[in-house]
């Protein structure tokens, strides 16, 4: 199991990230909702991270945690609340440039980028099953979007996209890092609480009266990110992120749904002979997982 996990239970961790991402699926709709109202991106971001600040920092009042957000690791929290806000951009851009579905496709060379990033920079472990769960679920993409066979993708939108995948995966470990001395709640305080005033800052450039049912939405969207958040960076408290985000691949199910349901998007049949290999990439990282935890392997190196 590796070492750098602050509680390593990781079926727990993959539930969660399973959990995770339906939340941020979820949301991703909903900025693209609001960014077809003509909400404009920046005020969508400061939106989902005041709102989820005050959220927070109420939850923590409430319950008498407030004085757990003190830590002795700003640096730490600022280089993430950098990277989490460049992400931010970068993963809301690609939702509003491209379609939900191939922003969310592309958003899958995260798990390549993070077992990369794992290898590179942490020196750790990556076998056979974790590499091979990762090119079955990214198989899985390529048939349901079907690259080049209806149109050219934004090249734009797509390189924002990639930008986002790498910071993701950069991100996820930034998070794991902090989980050893830091509590969720802690971690997500402090990016909202230092993100949302710099984001303030923009606000009265960009921001335009809107109607009952925009402000719904962006509500929504922030509470949305708000337990997507919360959900994520416990899921890295409980398990490594080179493993856990091949889960992710399941939000292009949600993203799939949501196109056809809101936006009006034509089903593809690929759907159903893509869907079935990004299920058996996450089923074959729960199932290596499990076997690792209850001791029935003798080692994680092919892990």
């Amino acid at each position: 199991m590796d070492g750098s996990i602050a509680r390593p239970r990781p079926m727990l961790a993959l539930g969660i990230r399973l959990i995770t991402a339906g939340t941020l699926a979820t949301m991703a709709m909903l900025v693209k909702l609001a960014s077809e109202k003509g909400v404009h991106l920046a005020e969508l971001i400061f939106w989902r991270q005041a709102l989820t600040f005050i959220a927070i920092a109420a939850i923590l009042w409430a319950t008498g945690r407030l004085a757990q957000t003190k830590t002795k690791r700003m640096g730490a929290h600022v280089r993430r609340a950098v990277a989490g806000l460049t992400g931010m951009f970068c993963v809301y851009g690609a939702v509003t440039l491209l379609p939900l579905a191939e922003a969310t496709a592309i958003s899958f060379t995260t798990p390549f980028f993070a077992v990369m990033i794992s290898v590179i920079l942490f020196g750790e472990t990556v076998g056979k099953y974790r590499w091979g769960a990762v090119i079955l679920g990214f198989a899985g993409v390529l048939v349901i979007v079907q690259p080049g066979a209806s149109g050219m993708i934004d090249p734009i939108g797509a390189a924002v996209g990639l930008v986002a995948a790498l910071l993701v995966a950069l991100i996820s470990f930034q998070i794991q890092d902090l989980n050893k001395s830091e509590n969720p709640w802690t971690i997500v305080f402090w990016f909202t609480a230092i993100t949302a005033p710099f984001m303030a800052l923009f606000v009265p450039f960009v921001i335009e009266p809107h109607d009952g049912e925009t402000w719904a939405i962006i509500f929504a969207m922030a509470a949305a990110g708000a337990l997507g958040q919360i959900l994520l960076t416990t899921s890295l408290r409980f398990g490594s992120a080179a493993v856990i985000i091949v889960m992710d691949y399941t939000s292009l199910l949600w993203a799939t749904l949501y196109g056809v349901l809101i936006f009006s998007s034509p089903q593809s049949a690929n759907l159903w002979l893509g869907a079935p290999l990004i299920i058996a990439a996450g089923l074959l990282i729960a199932y290596r997982e499990r076997m690792l935890a209850s001791g029935k392997t003798g080692s994680s190196a092919a892990s």
